[in-house]
């Protein structure tokens, strides 16, 4: 580049040049670009002021295709028209630093909204402003930095994976050439003289020389390439030493071979390659065996209304869709599917996907895609798509959801990591110098297998694979969380926050009338009414009243923690409390009721006697001796005595409390220094699930999917729950065990290594061998702690 070019964009710098050191710049816009960019040192082709960049000759045309439109429409996960969404499989992804880049990219580019990458799939989920940028210049920008996604219609079409044999190939070469070099070099280590050998020794040095460049240049470039990726932003990652100690071996062979000093040490060279890529394919068929790829369509405890041939209204778990069937979607209920809207308008809040909250009008006929919230009254679509429960955790695992906490374990890892790589460079460094005047022959063995054995991979394993592997054990026995540091802020919970009404009571009440007798028709416009909303009481009323056929209802309205109104046939009805229907009878605090109002004439009312979970006493007791109790309901105090009665005498209550006053009321427990789990139905507790510690949702086969919550556990292991609170704390204190292991591994290690005990070979095979006995050690011990714990029945 010529002094008068822009440093960032390349263009010429004329009657505007912005000098910064010695670089230029030929705008204030690529001189902000490299100041943000330069946080990290990375370079790109792309300006952040919506100039065209750059884009290298053998970039440009390759894409064109993805101007398609019907193409493109194949490929993407979600498009309204405004955002879109898709996944690239992205197999050049190799360390944090890759990490950090991919989910940086709104910094190269402002229409790409989110990033989020997924390193043990290598895919990155990538949410954009279809109207701002098109998905030929996405895909464009990430080539251009080094990150070419793979597309493939085909695979796309049929869910299969390019299977990638780099690895695979990598192995085989340096194990065809350490093979080889070992040949060659037996006649030297057995000192045979011979006048033939002795006459071909320098052939078959260099020979040794040429098997061990393809090692070099192919085997072993992916850790130069992360180790300078590193570098080059500043980071000091675990492949530098591996790097080194590489780099260390080859150029002393070299020496050695050039100067006729020996024959080197390329069979330790390209032996320690070959064990160090062995040990590599090792792991990963570990980490496969023991993947957390969670089975979603097991566990995942949400349920969808399915209307049958006949009009007959069933409750089916979300991955028994298929293509065809006619679902029902209520008021708050979550869009699991595409599909065609049939009966109904719906107003879709897509925030969930794609972060804003303008909700979207879809009319009958109109497609509709998964993740968007009914906010209106329910309606009826026709499935597209079956049912992808991944795609739904994706969308949970957004990061508009995320709370920004610090966890002490990840932060731990990271900063030990950090400064163990500074201090393996240190140690080698002076242990090399101090062979170095003792035996320089065996100065750079030592050098090198130090640099290996002290290879901290164990350590960065322990956490992602012990609490990994409990995610992967809690959705097995129903309690689904929605990452795994979660389990880490469970283990510091003190304080549990309970709601009443679908938490600790069933969807199964008694139901009785009191007030002027319904007529058939009336019923049916109640029942109609109820058919709309999602809440635990309506349910329950819904199921009670069986008079039909349903009735077209309009201007539906929910009020949270009121209740529900409607027109139908012209009649304006209203259900829930006596404030809401204005009755001058107050609801007296030993029940709990909806009252019924039609045309303007108050006709009665609906009494419910709750039924508390069986084992809720239980619970409670066990909970007791370790956390504070608290029950915080929007209802009424009628069921207050029975809770007293039922409940340990150390639960305290808080009834009448709307939505607002739950949220601040937690945000008050927080103020005071408490870790709070709210545990609720995640509808009128949306607010306290998304401001708690933790927020758990407990589900009874409706559709409650709320983006809110932490965690949603299965009504039937309410139980369970303090078993689940004492696996947390146990998942915790077994990582700091395998920290402890090993640190002790490396340190003994790091002993026999400095006194020349250790071959970089031997180092190569025990490093592998380390990273492998603390994965199978947490994930046998998370194994045995739920056997322990007992949570599987």
């Amino acid at each position: 580049m010529s002094d008068d070019s822009c440093y960032h964009c390349g263009a010429p710098c004329k009657s505007i040049n912005i000098k910064i050191d010695d670089k230029s710049f030929c705008c204030n816009g690529c001189k902000t670009v490299f100041e943000i960019l330069n946080q990290s040192n990375l370079h790109c082709y792309y300006d952040l002021t919506n100039n065209p960049g750059i884009i290298p000759s053998e970039i440009k045309g390759k894409y064109n295709y993805l101007e398609n439109s019907e193409i493109v429409s194949k490929l993407l996960e979600f498009d309204d028209g405004n955002t879109a969404i898709i996944q690239f499989n992205i197999p050049s992804i190799h360390c944090s630093s890759c990490i950090w880049v991919l989910e940086n990219l709104s910094k190269l580019n402002p229409d790409i909204r989110t990033t989020l990458v997924n390193f043990q799939n290598k895919t990155v989920h990538v949410t954009f402003s279809s109207k701002e940028t098109t998905l030929k210049e996405i895909v464009e920008l990430m080539t251009s930095i080094g990150y070419e996604p793979y597309i493939s219609l085909e695979d796309a079409s049929s869910g299969k994976k390019k299977q990638n044999r780099h690895l695979t190939y990598q192995v085989a070469v340096a194990g065809f050439a350490f093979g080889n070099i070992m040949l060659m070099s037996l006649p030297e280590y057995f000192q045979m003289d011979e006048f033939w050998l002795n006459q071909f020794k320098p052939f078959f040095r260099g020979l040794m020389f040429v098997f061990a460049l393809p090692v070099l240049l192919y085997s072993a470039q992916n850790y130069f390439i992360s180790a300078f990726k590193g570098l080059k932003n500043k980071i000091l990652n675990i492949d530098v030493p591996i790097a080194l100690g590489i780099s260390v071996l080859f150029m002393r062979s070299t020496f050695d071979i050039v100067f006729n000093l020996g024959q080197g040490y390329f069979d330790s060279f390209s032996g320690l390659v070959f064990f160090l890529l062995i040990g590599k394919i090792f792991q990963q068929r570990t980490y496969n065996f023991l993947s957390f790829e969670r089975d979603y369509k097991s566990y995942f405890p949400i349920a969808i209304t399915k209307i049958g041939k006949d009009r007959r209204e069933q409750n089916i778990p979300v991955y028994d869709i298929k293509k065809g069937d006619r679902l029902l979607v209520r008021h708050q209920e979550l869009v699991p599917v595409d599909g065609i809207l049939i009966n109904g308008d719906a107003l879709l809040d897509y925030s969930f996907v794609t972060g804003e909250a303008n909700p979207v009008i879809k009319q009958s006929g109109d497609k509709i895609f998964a993740g968007g919230k009914q906010m209106g009254s329910s309606f009826e679509m026709d499935v597209l798509e079956t049912m992808s429960q991944s795609y739904l955790t994706q969308l949970w695992s957004n990061d508009i959801f995320k709370k920004k906490k610090t966890y002490s374990i990840k932060s731990l890892t990271d900063a030990i990591s950090k400064k163990f790589t500074f201090i393996i460079l240190s140690i080698a460094l002076i242990s090399g110098l101090y062979w170095f005047f003792i035996d320089p022959t065996e100065a750079f063995n030592v050098v090198t297998a130090v640099l290996i054995i002290a290879c901290p991979c164990a350590l960065a394993l322990a956490a992602p694979f012990a609490l990994g592997n409990m995610l992967r054990l809690f959705g097995k026995n129903k309690l689904y969380l929605k990452n795994a540091n979660i389990i880490e802020d469970m283990a510091k919970i003190d304080t549990l926050v309970f709601d009443k009404t679908g938490t600790l009571t069933t969807n199964k009440s008694h139901v009785k009338y009191n007030g002027e007798l319904l007529s058939d028709k009336e019923k049916s416009y109640i029942k109609s009414l109820l058919r709309n909303s999602n809440h635990t009481l309506s349910r329950k009323l819904y199921d009670f009243i069986k008079e039909e056929p349903f009735l077209d209802v309009t201007n539906f309205k929910e009020e949270i923690g009121k209740g529900i109104s409607g027109n139908c046939e012209g009649m304006g009805i209203l259900l829930g409390s006596s404030l809401f229907v204005e009755s001058n009878e107050i609801d007296t605090i030993l029940q709990t009721a909806i009252w019924v109002k039609i045309n303007n004439k108050i006709k009665g009312k609906f009494i419910f006697e709750n039924t508390y979970r069986k084992d809720l006493q239980d619970v409670f007791k066990k909970l007791q001796q370790k956390f504070r109790l608290i029950v915080l309901s929007g209802d009424n105090e009628g069921e207050k005595e029975r809770l007293r009665k039922l409940l340990p005498n150390q639960v305290a209550y808080y009834f009448n409390q709307k939505p607002q006053q739950k949220l601040d009321f937690i945000k008050d427990l927080q103020l005071k220094g408490k870790n709070v789990m709210m545990i609720g139905d995640g509808l009128n507790d949306a607010g306290a699930l998304a401001q708690s510690d933790v927020g758990l949702a407990v589900s009874e086969d409706i559709n409650i999917f709320s983006p809110a919550c932490d965690g949603i556990i299965d009504a039937k292991k309410f139980r369970i729950i303090p078993n689940y609170l004492k696996l947390a704390k146990n998942t915790v204190l077994l990582i700091k065990i395998s920290f402890i292991i090993s640190f002790i591994y490396n340190t003994l290690g790091m002993y026999f290594a400095i006194q020349g005990l250790l071959s970089p070979i031997v180092a190569a095979i025990l490093m592998p061998l380390s990273s492998i006995s603390v994965v199978i050690f947490v994930s046998l011990g998370t194994g045995y702690l739920v056997k322990k714990t007992d949570i599987c029945h």
